[in-house]
C-alpha cells in the first residue's frame, strides 16, 4: 500500500512539474520576445543600399518623409514567402495611399527575385541581401545547416528614418493587414 502512496505522490509531483514548466518557459520565451522587439523600437534604422529584382539601387535615405516597411522573408517562391508577398500586392495601393513604400528582402539574389516578382507580378522592390549586410545588422540570420537564410521578421520605420514597430513574430496570411493598420493608427496619433 505504501508502495502505491509514494508512487501517486510521485505521479502528482511530476505532473505539477510537467505542467508548470512549459508556462515558465512560455514566460521565457515571451519575455525573449519583448526585449527583442524593444531592442529595436526607436532607434533609427540602418542605412542601406542594396538592389532590387529590377537591378535598381535603394538606400534608406530615398525614402525620407515616407513610412517604409521592411520585411524580411527566408526564400523565393517557397509557400509562406509566396502567400505573405501576395498579402503585401493585394495591399499594396493601400500602402501607396499611405504615403507608405514596401520593400520586401532577403539573402536570394537578384535573379532569384526577378524570377519570382515576375512570376506574382509584384508592384514594389525586392532587395537582395546577398552578403547578408542589412539581415545581419537587423539580427535576422538564421543558420540552416550549410545555408542562411532571413528570418520572417518585419520593421516599420517611421517617415523620420526611426524604428517604431518590429514584428518579430509575422503570420503570413495577415502580416500586410497588420502593419498598414498600425500606420493608420500611428498617423493618427
Amino acid at each position: 500500500m505504501k508502495k502505491i502512496k509514494l508512487s501517486a505522490g510521485v505521479l502528482c509531483c511530476s505532473m505539477l512539474f510537467a505542467f508548470t514548466t512549459p508556462v515558465q518557459a512560455q514566460n521565457k520565451q515571451l519575455t525573449q520576445f519583448e526585449e527583442k522587439q524593444k531592442q529595436w523600437v526607436g532607434r533609427p534604422a540602418p542605412q542601406f543600399k542594396l538592389q532590387d529584382q529590377k537591378q535598381n539601387w535603394h538606400d534608406l535615405s530615398q525614402y525620407k518623409g515616407q513610412w517604409v516597411v521592411l520585411y524580411f522573408y527566408p526564400k523565393d517562391d517557397s509557400p509562406g514567402c509566396t502567400q505573405e508577398a501576395n498579402q503585401f500586392k493585394a495591399l499594396y495601393p493601400a500602402f501607396k495611399r499611405s504615403n507608405a513604400v514596401v520593400l520586401g528582402v532577403s539573402l536570394d539574389d537578384v535573379q532569384s527575385h526577378q524570377k519570382f516578382s515576375d512570376k506574382l507580378g509584384l508592384p514594389f522592390p525586392i532587395l537582395a541581401d546577398q552578403q547578408h549586410t542589412l539581415a545581419n545588422q537587423m539580427g535576422v540570420v538564421r543558420n540552416l545547416g550549410f545555408t542562411k537564410i532571413a528570418k520572417r521578421e518585419s520593421f516599420l520605420i517611421d517617415p523620420a528614418g526611426t524604428i517604431v514597430y518590429h514584428y518579430a513574430s509575422v503570420n503570413t496570411q495577415s502580416h500586410a493587414a497588420e502593419v498598414l493598420s498600425d500606420i493608420g493608427k500611428l498617423k493618427a496619433q
